[in-house]
């Protein structure tokens, strides 16, 4: 395992934090998490969650309800 996050199927709301809605047929990397070792991840029906080596929670997909924890209830199309 390296590190990487890998994710695909429909895209809505970013759910995939490839910074667009579309859906992904294949795997594909996510690139925000380029430079990042991932350790956990936790993948919802509408939203995602990593944690990486250095303590860093990032979230990602649909926000309403404040689902994502940004405080707000944006989606977000990339990990933040």
């Amino acid at each position: 395992a390296d590190g990487s996050v890998w994710s695909w199927g429909h895209g809505h709301s970013g759910v995939w934090g490839h910074g667009d809605e579309q859906g992904q047929l294949e795997p594909r990397k996510v690139e925000a998490f380029a430079n990042r070792r991932v350790v956990a991840v936790s993948a919802g029906g509408d939203q995602n969650i990593a944690l990486t080596t250095d303590g860093a929670v990032w979230s990602w997909g649909r926000g309403t309800f404040g689902k994502l924890g940004h405080g707000d209830e944006q989606h977000q199309l990339l990990p933040k």
